[in-house]
């Protein structure tokens, strides 16, 4: 979506400071559906209208806050100078006046009197800061992440001119966040990435203002080379021409690669300035190669390339051109422009000797940069005319130049810089990281065939349920004889079929029950708080309604049908017991002819009506048996157990036989007879014992310098060399692992957080591992460790930003590690919380010492050193970030404990 010819010239207006003409061209910026004009636009687009009033609102926005500017104050009613005592300042403006005087109907009216040019720079600032809060709500709720994300620079760019750092900050970051690297070349994307350029320049973060300006150089030369992309501009509009595009792009950058180099020679630095100076004349001839004479890109082109030229020390050939750029953009009042052309010219004229000449162009510069807000060049022309009277000896009028200049230091201190930068990747990093996250849960827990919850989200569910004390019914519904329909009509008709039964089911149950896809043809209905018998009615309803469908729209002849078979929690269940007691009554369901819902007593849980199955899930309702055929008959207290303590005797069948679901019929099958014990062994000598590991430890896979297609490869060998246990993948990047869960789906469990996966099933949790980190950096070790530890077979539970005090906190409660059979304590700055909770407990710790921390802990061996010099009894420790051999190691102590 390129931008729209009167869109770019409002921006230009506002650029120069020429306020009146914006004012006037932005009266007619209702007209356009949006700034950034669709090569085809399309009119019933919802949302088309919303972003247009967006863009005109933030173009307004802007207008008001350099008027604010000019009269003295930032959006937000501050004044702009906040130095000096503090009975000069300059009151705040009354924000809440202003929003009155608005209402009123009198808000920008121009009146006499300083009271009045308050209370009209009031009615602005309030009117600035609706019209921003209105289009950032339009920006936000468009799915257009190119959009937003062009809304946010030039958002950051009315705080920048507000001085508000923060804010500006903040909409920059948001906006790198949305800038993904595979979005399409296009106008809207280069003048995106230019605009966020030159943000990150005034907050003097230029390694990242140069790393964004550079990729829109190079989406400008691929939008070119497919003049489609561009879209349409109007006939006479100049800037509708590719070639000019690209040659705006590599102006820009020409500049921001001169300024580098100009830093540089300030600092002392000429050699390593010469490149930065080469390549921005080298983008300025090929500019001014691709620019028409008269296209306005020429003059800014023209100024780069004499500023490269001075910085070479070409000062000769540099003269000419700069001088001329000056009268051209004196002739057109660009301000922006000429400060930058007298500035370069001032450099040259000092540095050729011509003293007068560079303190005239220096000193224009200094004013125009100081009353249109360029803080950049303002900075540049302080040291330049302290510098030109240093060399002239004239301390008097060098002085007051050099207090300005080092007041405008005191906001670059390399501290605060180091710690802005550190800040953007930061935030950007967690942006990107939190829309990773939301990828792989959305791939990890949904079925891609029918858009319902899959397997590992039904067992979590459950688990939760039952966690919480509830008592929820489960019913397991199967598609019956789906391999026919699919015989029948085929896969993709099958898959169809699939998708039918899952709106039938979901349109069946309440809005509090969840329908989710367990495997193949078999669907699972979790229903909280919910008997056995409300279950069944509610499944008797759905499944009339999927019998009653009409399935000839899809090519069948014969109904589909389906079994269901339902069980409600009873006192002990656990996910397990009651699926398997669900699932046994769905397979009751279906030797009893299919099409039917069959449930277990949801008081005693026994089959309601009996069957000759009830030899495996408890008795009918009648009486007991007489005599002692069944052990614990006579003590039966009504919940008899799924599995494990209703024992038949040996005159008791071993296995059932096959059974229907009425007690009249006759059974299907003899019953088996039971087997002859065998008769005892003769007395030989036993052989030794072979110790064989409890659980099988997973097969790892290392994923640091690995592609993503090499560590798919690695898992699937994994997998076919020991299909019994998981494939661990650890320090994966994001992309890989979303590719592992779309690869592997319902086999692949992950943690985004430790950057971890595991391929397979995973063992039956046997003790408990408690990871403990002291927060911040730490974060990822740690939960790679408890990652590790669950892979390896036992339960791993986290404590995040334990340190200081807050250990002793831990553990006075007595319910937090009261269970742990071994505890894994990862730190870095805070190392001694090792000794700690080594000298406070008496469970076995594993220290994990990290890199994370104070630059003296020297990449962790600080803290590595810290935990082997501790004496406290009871502690291991590992080598720095290992979390993998903490899990580990801690998992083979918990399951050693816990037999």
């Amino acid at each position: 979506m390129p931008p729209g010819a009167l869109h770019q010239r409002v921006t230009a207006a506002l650029a120069n400071w020429r306020l009146d003409d914006a004012e006037q061209l932005l009266s007619g910026v209702d007209s356009e559906p949006s700034p950034y004009q669709a090569a085809e636009p399309d009119p019933v687009t919802p949302g088309s209208s919303d972003l247009g009033r967006a863009w005109a609102d933030t173009l307004r926005a802007e207008l008001l806050v350099r008027r604010l500017r000019i009269a003295g104050f930032t959006l937000v009613g501050e004044p702009v100078t906040t130095g000096g005592p503090e009975s000069e300042r300059e009151p705040a403006l009354d924000l809440h006046a202003g929003v009155a005087e608005l209402i009123d109907g009198n808000g920008t009216s121009g009146r006499g009197g300083d009271t009045d040019l308050r209370a009209e720079s009031a009615s602005r600032a309030a009117l600035a800061i609706a019209l921003v809060r209105s289009a950032k709500a339009a920006f936000d709720a468009t799915d257009d992440d190119l959009q937003r994300a062009a809304g946010l620079a030039r958002h950051a760019r009315i705080e920048l001119l507000s001085r508000r750092i923060d804010a500006a900050m903040d909409e920059a970051v948001e906006a790198a966040s949305l800038l993904d690297p595979g979005l399409p070349p296009s106008r809207l994307l280069v003048d995106t990435l230019g605009t966020l350029a030159g943000v990150l320049a005034d907050l003097e973060l230029m390694p990242l203002a140069l790393d964004f300006q550079r990729r829109a150089h190079e989406a400008a030369r691929a939008a070119a080379a497919d003049p489609t992309l561009l879209g349409r501009a109007g006939d006479d509009d100049v800037a509708g021409d590719a070639e000019v595009l690209v040659a705006v792009a590599a102006t820009r950058l020409g500049e921001l690669c001169a300024e580098l180099g100009e830093g540089l020679l300030d600092d002392g630095l000429p050699e390593t300035a010469v490149p930065h100076f080469a390549e921005a004349r080298a983008l300025a001839e090929e500019a001014l190669q691709l620019l028409p004479p008269e296209a306005p890109g020429v003059v800014a082109a023209q100024i780069v390339h004499g500023w490269a030229l001075v910085g070479l020390g070409e000062h000769a050939a540099a003269t000419g051109p700069l001088r001329a750029a000056v009268r051209i953009t004196s002739a057109a009042d660009d301000r922006a422009q000429r400060a930058a052309a007298q500035l370069a010219l001032g450099r040259t004229l000092r540095r050729q000797g011509d003293s007068a000449g560079a303190d005239e162009h220096l000193a224009s510069t200094l004013e125009l940069a100081t009353d249109h807000g360029l803080p950049r060049l303002r900075r540049a022309a302080l040291r330049e005319l302290c510098t030109l009277h240093a060399e002239l000896d004239d301390a008097g009028r060098a002085l007051p130049y050099l207090q300005a200049y080092l007041a405008d230091e005191l906001d670059r201190v390399d501290e605060r810089r180091t710690r802005w930068v550190e800040l953007f990747g930061r935030r950007k990093s967690l942006l990107e990281t939190e829309r990773a996250a939301g990828q792989l849960r959305r791939q990890a827990y949904e079925d891609p065939l029918t858009h319902l919850p899959n397997r590992r989200y039904a067992e979590a569910r459950l688990d939760g349920l039952l966690a919480g004390g509830g008592v929820p019914a489960l019913a397991v519904v199967d598609v019956d004889r789906f391999k026919s329909i699919n015989d029948a009509i085929g896969h993709p008709g099958g898959d169809a079929v699939l998708r039918a039964v899952a709106e039938l089911l979901i349109a069946g149950v309440r809005d509090t029950d969840e329908v989710c896809r367990w495997a193949g043809d078999e669907f699972v209905v979790l229903l909280p708080d919910t008997t056995a018998e409300q279950a069944e009615r509610a499944l008797e309803r759905t499944r009339r309604k999927v019998a009653g469908y009409d399935w000839a729209s899809l090519g069948l002849s014969t109904p589909v049908t389906i079994s269901v078979g339902i069980a409600s929690a009873a006192r002990g269940d656990d996910r397990r017991t009651l699926f398997a007691a669900a699932d046994g009554v769905l397979y009751d369901a279906k030797r009893s002819g299919r099409d039917r819902v069959v449930r277990l007593s949801g008081v005693t849980q026994k089959r309601a009506g009996g069957s000759a199955l009830d030899v495996l899930f408890g008795g009918s309702a009648g009486p007991a048996p007489a005599g002692d055929d069944v052990v614990g008959a006579a003590g039966d207290d009504g919940f008899t157990p799924l599995v494990g303590e209703a024992v038949p005797r040996a005159a008791t069948p071993a296995d059932p036989p096959l059974g229907v679901d009425r007690p009249g019929e006759p059974i299907l099958g003899p019953r088996p007879t039971p087997e002859p014990e065998p008769a005892p062994a003769a007395a030989t000598e036993p052989a030794p014992a072979v110790r064989r590991a409890a659980v099988p430890e997973p097969e790892v896979v290392w994923a640091t310098g690995r592609t993503t297609e090499q560590v798919l490869a690695l898992v699937r060998e994994a997998r076919r060399g020991h299909p019994d246990r998981p494939a661990l993948v650890l320090r994966a990047e994001a992309a890989t692992l979303v590719a592992l869960a779309t690869e592997h789906d319902a086999y692949t469990t992950m943690d985004a957080a430790a950057g971890a996966a595991a391929v397979g099933p995973l063992p039956e949790p046997v003790g408990r591992v408690a990871v403990i980190g002291a927060g911040g950096a730490d974060t990822s070790v740690a939960a790679e460790a408890a990652f590790v530890a669950r892979v390896a077979g036992s339960e791993a539970v986290r404590h995040e930003d334990v340190a200081g005090s807050r250990a002793r906190a831990l553990l006075a409660d007595p319910g937090r590690l009261a269970d742990a059979d071994c505890l894994v304590v990862v730190a870095g700055r805070d190392a001694a919380l090792v000794a700690t909770l080594g000298a406070l407990t008496d469970v076995p710790v594993v220290a994990v010492p990290t890199s994370a921390g104070s630059p003296a802990g020297m990449g962790g061996l600080g803290a590595l050193l810290t935990m082997l010099h501790s004496a406290a009894p009871g502690v291991s420790v590992v080598d720095v970030d290992n979390g993998w051999s903490a899990g580990v190691f801690a998992a083979r102590v918990a399951r050693r404990a816990a037999r």
